[in-house]
């Protein structure tokens, strides 16, 4: 019997520098560096990222194979993300792992940074009773994107509905600055959230045809209800009713994030839904999904907290069920900032 194929993935799409390792389908290693300086500037500033990925890439790589306990010549093939994403920080990656893969004379597998967060559904234990049975739904929740997918064997994605504007978790991070909250703003409403009333500010839901989300609506209601203070009313508001502020914004992009969802499977008869994406980490929204889910007598398939956020892990799952179905890039592969999930 061969032995089985060890993959190395790549992460680089936007400002966090990740590398992991994955033997025959299981997690061997997952090492992630994390850009702490955009905090200062309340957003990712592309060139910053780009060059921290130039500085990190290395070392990081080496890190993942350390721990796995193997070198560089033990891979049998390496993948990493061509896109969605940052241009410079896309290029980063992709330009140090097309030279690995020639250096070592091994496949390259390029993934798409959403078709990874999906497949990170197939990261716990890889048994295939954990894993969410094709066809399923998918929310795709994150600082850039909102996507309802339905998925199927062999690759095959069917985006249902997307964000026409904002993304949910983008719409977080602007509110946490309205706020005061900082960078980056997601767990930082959430824990605002827990201690508040949601039901103090009736925020708008916005409602769209089809499956389809907008979440700038949300974002402009509460500079409005800001705005419409003078100066020294703002602080006290916020000083006195923050979290019930927060609590509020939380609940109505959860109630917008859901609603389509529960469409989707009255209308398809698909009963389980997978959550992945940054935002996929709020509890607030993992706790509707799950409810939503086991009306239904479904099941809601949510990846481990430390797979929600952008790694490496999810790009070279995806890329080991990709080199067993005979995907494989040529050298000629490109960044592609704006690559759509098909």
């Amino acid at each position: 019997m061969l032995p089985p194929p060890i993959l190395l993935g790549i992460e680089s799409s936007c400002d966090d520098t990740a590398a992991a390792v994955v033997a025959g389908g299981k997690l061997i290693s997952s090492v992630i560096s994390s850009q702490v300086d955009h905090a200062a500037f309340g957003g990712v500033v592309p060139e910053l990222a780009s060059r921290a990925h130039l500085r990190a890439v290395i070392p990081i790589v080496e890190a993942a194979l350390d721990r796995a306990g193997i070198v560089a010549s033990d891979l049998d093939a390496v993948a990493v993300t061509r896109g969605p994403g940052l241009a410079g920080s896309l290029l980063v990656g992709l330009s140090f792992t097309k030279a690995l893969a020639l250096s070592l004379d091994v496949p390259l597998v390029g993934v798409n940074h959403l078709e990874g967060h999906v497949y990170s559904l197939f990261l716990e234990e890889c048994l295939e009773e954990d894993a969410p049975p094709f066809p399923f739904l998918c929310l795709i929740v994150s600082g850039g994107h909102t996507q309802l997918v339905r998925v199927d064997e062999g690759f095959r994605h069917d985006v249902l509905g997307k964000t026409r504007d904002d993304a949910a978790g983008e719409a977080f991070d602007k509110v946490a600055k309205l706020l005061g909250l900082g960078y980056p703003g997601g767990p930082a409403v959430e824990a605002s959230a827990a201690g508040g009333d949601p039901n103090f500010v009736s925020f708008p839901r916005t409602r769209l045809p089809g499956y389809d989300y907008s979440f700038s609506g949300i974002k402009t209601s509460v500079l409005y209800h800001l705005n419409a203070m003078s100066e020294t009313e703002r602080r006290r508001h916020l000083d006195g009713h923050l979290e019930d502020l927060c609590a509020s914004f939380q609940q109505a992009v959860v109630d917008m994030l859901v609603e389509p969802v529960s469409r989707a499977v009255q209308q398809t008869g698909l009963k389980c839904i997978g959550l992945v994406g940054g935002v996929s980490a709020n509890r607030a929204l993992r706790q509707r999904l799950e409810a939503a889910a086991n009306a239904i007598g479904g099941r809601l398939f949510v990846p481990a907290p430390i797979h929600s956020t952008d790694n490496a892990a999810m790009i070279a799952m995806t890329a080991h069920y990709k080199l067993a179905a005979g995907h494989v890039s040529t050298l000629s592969l490109t960044a592609d900032p704006a690559l759509a999930l098909t």
